[in-house]
């Protein structure tokens, strides 16, 4: 039993913590290994730049489309190397109509929903130029983002370039947002070191961007389109950068009930994307993609999730047992996390924001979301077609 309750212990530690522990040391050896060359903003001369095409796949997004498209094409490139699209199918409000009024873009349109996967599709039967960037509707980038994110196609080896996310959270964040926001920032750390070791494992789909002649059209039932895009270029040699120059920011989700079912369409489609990816799994291929892939990904959406259950009913009958103060000490520890998670439950309706409470409460939503998902994918119950969530 003790040693069940260690073995699990420590995966949980190292898939949360100990793996950007040992991510930070690699990097740090790396650099003094080698001075880090790292190209600056405004290094690429405007011929140097790779033609680029802003893809938008937005779905009943009438209350921003108009900003998002006027936020787009404020972005700055070089003239003459820059095309954009907008897709939106299936939207049944006043998206299509708001953004059929813009003679700056490609718009493209049918009735039919069939998901975000199936419109980026059709859109890069459209895409002629070398470089493709694809944004959602709901955020707004910076003005340099596209420049920021086309320099590193100068070198061959890269075929993606990730951009940051960043969750708006404000002085009044609730659970949703204060958790959000905290995890995003963590999760931005580990994908600048993921790209200094070697590649990001996975993008976003708020802002990332791939060769064009690296796409490859995964089927229309995928879940997590980002993430399987940019791990199909991984999985062909080529690097996925990380560029926290380019930013695109969002608000939190409208609260946390709209945050899990986000969460948990997000683990359903982490297990596809593992059983779908097998190849990152093998060490004999690429060792370091496979060291990143499973540390990073693999864990947190497979066992961290059940032997966090696992370790707090072992460390309940160590406890019981008596005799042991390391035992003691980690029981009150979880009982303390647990119930600043409850507090933060209970808060999350209340005007009365505690930020200390509701980081441990994401974190158990987090964490129940991976549960429901396997569930839901093993049951074969999540669509890839959209399922807009709510924001602030």
């Amino acid at each position: 039993m003790e040693t069940v309750f260690w073995i699990s212990l420590f995966v949980v530690f190292y898939t949360y913590i100990g793996y950007g522990m040992v991510l930070y040391a690699c990097v740090t050896i790396k650099r003094k290994a080698r001075r880090k060359q790292n190209v600056q903003s405004g290094s690429v001369s405007a011929d140097a730049l790779p033609s680029c095409t802003v893809v938008v796949a937005a779905y009943n997004e009438a209350s921003i489309i108009e900003q998002k498209i006027a936020n787009t094409l404020e972005l700055n490139y070089p003239a003459g190397k820059i095309n954009y699209i907008v897709v939106t199918d299936g939207s049944t409000d006043e998206t299509a109509h708001l953004a059929g009024n813009c003679s700056a873009i490609l718009h493209l349109h049918t009735p039919e929903r069939r998901g975000k996967i199936a419109a980026i599709h059709r859109a890069m039967k459209q895409v002629h130029s070398e470089v493709v960037v694809f944004t959602d509707a709901n955020t707004l980038l910076n003005r340099d983002a596209l420049i920021e994110l086309c320099k590193h196609y100068a070198d061959e080896q890269v075929g993606a370039v990730a951009g940051e996310k960043r969750v708006h959270t404000g002085d009044e964040a609730d659970a949703s947002a204060a958790g959000e926001g905290f995890y995003w920032k963590y999760e931005s750390a580990l994908k600048k070191w993921d790209s200094e070791l070697y590649t990001v494992v996975g993008s976003a789909g708020e802002l990332f961007s791939i060769r064009k002649d690296l796409y490859e059209a995964v089927p229309e039932d995928t879940i997590l389109d980002d993430f399987m895009l940019s791990m199909r270029i991984a999985e062909k040699g080529y690097r996925v950068i990380y560029e926290p120059m380019a930013h695109a920011t969002e608000t939190a989700s409208e609260n946390v009930k709209e945050e899990l079912k986000r969460k948990i369409r997000i683990a359903a489609g982490g297990i596809q994307s593992i059983v779908r990816l097998k190849r990152l799994m093998n060490p004999f291929v690429n060792p370091v993609l496979t060291f990143q892939y499973v540390s990073h990904r693999v864990l947190r959406w497979t066992v961290t999730p059940v032997l966090l259950s696992a370790i707090f009913v072992l460390n309940a009958i160590l406890y019981s047992k008596g005799g042991n103060s390391v035992y003691t000490a980690l029981w009150y520890g979880q009982v303390c996390f647990y119930s600043l998670a409850f507090v933060g439950l209970l808060l999350e309706h209340r005007e009365l924001k505690i930020k200390a409470a509701f980081i441990p409460y994401y974190f158990c939503v987090m964490n129940y979301a991976v549960l429901a998902g396997i569930v839901r994918y093993l049951n074969g119950q999540q669509s890839a077609v959209w399922e807009r969530a709510r924001r602030k």
